[in-house]
Parts: C-alpha cells; sequence; structure tokens
C-alpha cells in the first residue's frame, strides 16, 4: 500500500469517475485503474463499484476513503514540520474564496501577501460554498474564505469582517434619490437575482423573501431574474432591468476610476435604513492544517486591506 495508491483511491471517491480522477491525478485511467484494483486485492475487499459511466463506493470504501484521507493529511503534514523547522510561512498556501468574495477582496489580498510574506504564494480557487468546503474535507485546499452560514464541517474558523449590503438601482429610477431603503420599500420591484448556488443569492432572499416564492405559474416571475454574477447583474441594472442588492465590496469606490466598469454612470448604490442587513466573511482551516503561522499571516493581510465601509473583527 503506497500513498499514491490511497491519493487515487481519494480521487475516484471524489469525481466518482476513473477517468476524470486520473485527469485529477495527471495519470493515464490505466494506470490509475491497475492500481486501485493491486490495492483491493491487497486489502482483499471491493473499494467501489463499477456500473456504465457511474462509479459507486461500497460502505467498507467509504471507511477506507475516510482513513485514506487522514494518512494522506498526516503525511503531508509531516512535510510541513519540516519546513517549518526551515520557515514557518514557506511553501505556497492554497486558499479558496467564494465567488461574490474574490473579486473585490483578491486584488489587494493577494498584492499583501506578496509584500508581506514572498516566500507564501498564494494559490488561488473561486466557487461555490459547498465546493469549497469539498475541497477543504479532501485536502485539495488549505483555507477558504466563506460567508457565513455554511454547513458545520468541523472546520476551524475565524472571522474577518462584517459587510454590510445596498440596494443598486438604475439612476433614473425614482429610489435613486433616496438617502436609505429599507426592504419593505423594494418588495414590489424588479429584483435581478444570482442563480441557484450562490451563497449570496440565499441572503439576498433573506432580506426579500418574497421573491423566493415566485415559480413559473405566478405572476411575480415577471419581477424576479437571475444573472450569472454580480458584475452581470449590474450590467442589467444599467440597463433598466431592475434592481438588486450587493454587499458593499462591490460597490464602485469614488476615489478610484471605473473606465473599467461602465456601469458605474448608471447605478445608484442606496443604502439600507438601519440596522442594515449584512453578511459576515470568516477564514476556515481544517482543524488539523499544521501551518497555524500561514493562517496567521493571511488573516493579517486580510486586516491591512483598505476595505472601505466594512467591520473588521477581531479573532
Amino acid at each position: 500500500m503506497t500513498l499514491t495508491e490511497l491519493r487515487y483511491v481519494v480521487a475516484v471517491a471524489r469525481e466518482r469517475h476513473f477517468g476524470r480522477a486520473a485527469e485529477a491525478c495527471f495519470v493515464s485511467q490505466p494506470t490509475l485503474s491497475v492500481a486501485i484494483k493491486k490495492l483491493e486485492e491487497e486489502l482483499d475487499v471491493r473499494l467501489f463499484e463499477r456500473g456504465g459511466n457511474e462509479v459507486s463506493i461500497t460502505p467498507i470504501g467509504a471507511e477506507i476513503v475516510e482513513q485514506a484521507q487522514r494518512v494522506i493529511e498526516q503525511a503531508a503534514a509531516i512535510k510541513e514540520i519540516a519546513k517549518r523547522g526551515k520557515d514557518p510561512l514557506a511553501g505556497p498556501l492554497r486558499l479558496g474564496v467564494i465567488y461574490t468574495i474574490a473579486p473585490y477582496l483578491l486584488p489587494e489580498l493577494v498584492r499583501n501577501v506578496i509584500k508581506r510574506s514572498p516566500q507564501m504564494p498564494l494559490m488561488l480557487q473561486e466557487n461555490f460554498t459547498t465546493r469549497l468546503l469539498e475541497m477543504l474535507r479532501t485536502g485539495e485546499l488549505d483555507a477558504a474564505i466563506l460567508a457565513e452560514p455554511f454547513p458545520d464541517q468541523g472546520l476551524a474558523v475565524t472571522p474577518l469582517y462584517d459587510e454590510p449590503f445596498l440596494v443598486a438601482v438604475p439612476r433614473t429610477h425614482a429610489m435613486a434619490t433616496c438617502k436609505e431603503l429599507s426592504a419593505e420599500a423594494i418588495k414590489d420591484e424588479t429584483m435581478l437575482l444570482l442563480g441557484t448556488g450562490h451563497c449570496f443569492r440565499d441572503h439576498v432572499l433573506e432580506v426579500c423573501p418574497e421573491f423566493a416564492r415566485f415559480s413559473p405559474s405566478s405572476e411575480g416571475i415577471r419581477k424576479s431574474f437571475e444573472g450569472s454574477s454580480l458584475e452581470t447583474i449590474k450590467q442589467m441594472v444599467a440597463s433598466g432591468m431592475g434592481i438588486t442588492v450587493v454587499p458593499k465590496l462591490s460597490v464602485p469606490r469614488q476615489d478610484v476610476p471605473h473606465a473599467a466598469d461602465p456601469s458605474t454612470d448608471h447605478v445608484c448604490y442606496v443604502p439600507f435604513s438601519d440596522p442594515p442587513p449584512t453578511r459576515r466573511v470568516v477564514l476556515v482551516w481544517r482543524k488539523s492544517f499544521t501551518r497555524h503561522e500561514a493562517i496567521a499571516a493571511l488573516r493579517q493581510a486580510v486586516m491591512a486591506c483598505d476595505l472601505q465601509g466594512v467591520t473588521l473583527l477581531m479573532p
């Protein structure tokens, strides 16, 4: 039994497909299949049920996959302990960030990490919360920046900041002149939402729960449209299709030129009435992850960012 075989097993369990698992491990499918068959023969158990294009895990296989992941993590921990003896920050840090945070936090965060900890390059992954949690669990990521709430995965969590929401309306809209807006005031407007899978969609529906009830058979379907990203939705607002709710860091800053954001001249951002709805952004990592200094350095780099309009939080 080798670590390579265990990595193959974990990859197949994750992908549920031998071909995709082989691609993820950068080996040919025959190489991966032979290695797994060899391990099954050595253990005298069947780890996977093969049937057509679907691969399922046997009950005993699920236990072995879980243990294999722990073994892989512990083997990696041995290397990290050796590195820490030379430099606690040496080596890349694999960081995941959800889609509605990454574009607005990463540019300055990456610069800060390069400046403060050049020996610790960030390997970045943007994705949905559920996928990033899975990648944390399987060891594909070291840490992730998420918005609460999310399913409890037994992870270590430290708060970063609380971020208020604003209402984005077309500049020609009657609400564009308002100093503030309540959730009640926007419930009859055409609402532009992110697609299913984005946690920020759920945050908006908490503020405006009436939009969650729309269905193709209801009169209200005309009031709700979906976009693939916050920037796409802002363009939809600029074109007059409706209004939306956005997090503060996505709002263009007045002290920064906006040549790359043509929607700026056509969208107004109106604060919510006090207390405004907010989301809490946190840094999470596996409790078994041993590079505590790297986590601390990453958090300090976030705290050093110029995050106007949010409330930074102490751990």
